[in-house]
């Protein structure tokens, strides 16, 4: 599925919602809602109005890293943007070039062999493609001179020198560095080995503790899941990779009861999505999970436990919006993204949001009186 849409650069957000005038917070952003082709116009803080008692918002907890760190290939400056901790010690990784202005543009990775110098001591070898249909993302293996095995190297190794020299990623469309704080959603949790997303999972960005206690008190349920997004990169649109997920038990088991009832599943963003699917068996009962996913959600394979989704607003690439479409139908995204530019609202990470629910009850036969 492609849509022939050109975001203008003036609808990029540059700056967070609480950055652009006094009195603001994150939740201070724009919220299209589409039902079917039928679209309505709102302020992130209608939410909890827009929901009902017995409705569940899975949240994906995965915190951000502060992914981005400079090096050196000889006497060439590099950007590296670590993405995804491999189950070896290896991790994958992107090269990028400075580009003057405090962002960086794309590099052709490679080749094999490549020595990266890295601050506190530490050095990576790339070794291989992540995939081989592409070469922008390389499995590296890191060292240094407190290696002590090679797994343990490369994860304390690495992770140590992300939380001493790195910062978040940025793209070309922001206007300056944030620090990484800025970065983690409120339901951010710590790692028990220190794992997180590259990028962060921005759909939840415009929730605030207020605003969560007053979905709650209104009847409104969360079910966290874990989700380590990978780097996406702004400059292709390559089918989404395995990355790491856990869906636990508990969760599980409230998504199911939550299905048998009234309420609706509204997954908070794609990576939410990715998690719960993959632990949804052939008869949609969602079982405690957890490992890697490769799962790719398309209209043809269709949505098994998600009834809605609240999405941010990014550029129109192949496999984003085919799980929109397959949990909203072509019509919602149709409409969605021409009433978005038609509003202009604002795209990308600090951007509006976008909430996607069915058209009709996902499940009639338990309707009470409080459905729509």
């Amino acid at each position: 599925m492609t849509l022939a849409v050109r975001v203008p650069e003036e609808l990029s957000a540059r700056v967070p919602a609480e950055q652009r005038g006094p009195g603001l917070d994150r939740d201070a952003v724009r919220l299209l809602m589409s039902r079917g082709a039928e679209v309505s116009h709102h302020a992130f803080v209608e939410l909890p109005r827009l929901l009902r008692a017995g409705d569940l918002l899975v949240v994906n907890t995965s915190p951000t890293l502060a992914a981005a760190v400079d090096g050196r290939i000889g006497h060439a400056r590099v950007v590296v943007h670590f993405s995804t901790r491999g189950d070896d010690g290896r991790w994958a990784v992107e090269l990028r070039v400075p580009d003057g202005t405090g962002t960086t543009r794309a590099r052709a990775g490679g080749p094999a062999g490549t020595r990266v110098r890295l601050p506190g001591g530490v050095r990576l070898v790339l070794e291989e493609p992540l995939s081989a249909e592409g070469e922008r993302l390389w499995w590296a293996r890191a060292s240094g001179p407190e290696v002590l095995g090679r797994a343990r190297a490369s994860r304390a190794g690495v992770l140590g020198m992300l939380r001493e020299y790195g910062r978040p990623i940025r793209y070309s469309y922001t206007e300056r560095d944030q620090p990484l704080s800025v970065y983690q959603t409120v339901f951010a949790l710590p790692s028990a080995d220190g794992s997180g997303s590259a990028e962060m999972p921005s759909a939840a960005r415009p929730f605030t503790a207020r605003l969560v206690a007053e979905l709650v008190s209104r009847g409104v349920q969360f079910a966290p899941v874990t989700l380590h997004t990978g780097v996406a990169s702004a400059e292709v649109h390559e089918p989404p990779y395995p990355e790491r997920f856990a869906v636990p038990e508990a969760s599980a088991r409230l998504i199911n009861a939550v299905r048998a009832g009234d309420g609706r599943v509204v997954a908070v963003g794609t990576t939410a999505v990715r998690a719960v699917e993959s632990a949804a068996g052939p008869d949609g009962v969602v079982r405690g999970a957890e490992g890697w996913t490769d799962l790719v959600v398309t209209p043809e394979r269709g949505v098994r436990v998600v009834d809605g989704l609240l999405t941010g607003l990014h550029e129109p690439e192949a496999s984003h919006l085919l799980m929109l479409e397959a949990v909203g139908g072509r019509a919602a995204v149709d409409r969605g993204y021409e009433e978005a530019l038609r509003g202009r609202y604002l795209w990308h990470e600090f951007g509006d949001v976008h909430l996607i629910l069915p058209e009709e009850d996902p499940h009639p036969e338990h309707c009470s009186s409080n459905c729509w």
